[in-house]
């Protein structure tokens, strides 16, 4: 299975006293107990999600990125029932989080909101959506025009998903508390893996927000790629402030 730069926990041996608290909270089943010490059985196991950051009562697991293999929820869901781990009716496939599921439904039929909520209908075609999470070689970004979004932009914008996000594919980030390095990696292997038709970006007024347009020039850049890339800044007040194209 190929790797990429994800998140995905790391097990301090020297704080690691064996208890096995870890272990039940992994529904993956990631996690045992091998000569006195919690082990990671397998990256392909582990969504990088920590639903075992919590129950560690030495602090022994933390988050790390690296690169590692790519998270298989098939195999991992194999892997649970084997090893009798129990599928709640609340879980998604076996899994405490579905946030790392591949879903794409960029192929359903044109003009159609594949999910809706409320009165507004959706227009998000895929999943995930964050940067950490996505798969640069996942369907969905095969000729794609690329929304790249702030986190706080919809938060501020009202009419994101019908202004900017319909018949496009969506990641989102934060270049001010987030890994700007593993964005900039991530970015560039998606434009360079796939044939991105366009690339939107947008982004808050604030200072620190202009971090997602570099991110994007420099994916573009670094794939040796000709993409157009528009830049739209959103108002703390929800305006659209700016509308312009990078390059």
């Amino acid at each position: 299975m190929a790797k990429q730069v994800r998140q995905i926990i790391k097990i301090d041996e020297e704080l690691c006293n064996g208890c096995g608290a870890c272990v039940p909270a992994c529904v993956e089943g990631a996690l045992q107990v091998i000569d006195g010490k919690a082990r990671l059985v397998s990256e392909t196991y582990c969504d990088g999600l920590g639903a075992c950051l919590g129950e560690c009562p030495q602090d022994a697991i933390s988050f790390e990125t690296r690169e590692a293999q790519e998270f298989d929820d098939a195999a991992a869901t194999a892997h649970a029932a084997q090893s009798g781990k129990p599928i709640h009716a609340h879980d998604h496939g076996g899994f405490a989080c579905p946030s790392a599921k591949t879903i794409d439904r960029t192929k359903d039929a044109a003009g159609e909101s594949p999910m809706a909520s409320g009165e507004i209908a959706s227009e998000l075609r895929q999943w995930p959506v964050k940067l950490y999470l996505v798969n640069p070689t996942a369907s969905y970004f095969a000729n794609a025009d690329l929304l790249i979004s702030a986190d706080c932009v919809p938060f501020a914008y009202g009419g994101l998903h019908p202004d900017f996000l319909r018949g496009k594919t969506l990641v989102t980030g934060c270049p001010k508390f987030d890994d700007v390095e593993l964005y900039a990696e991530k970015l560039t292997e998606i434009v360079s893996a796939n044939n991105i038709k366009s690339i939107t970006v947008l982004q808050m007024e604030v200072p620190c927000c202009s971090g997602m347009q570099r991110l994007a020039e420099h994916a573009v850049a670094a794939s040796g790629k000709r993409v157009p890339i528009e830049v739209v800044t959103i108002g703390l007040s929800g305006e659209v402030k700016d509308a312009v194209p990078a390059c």
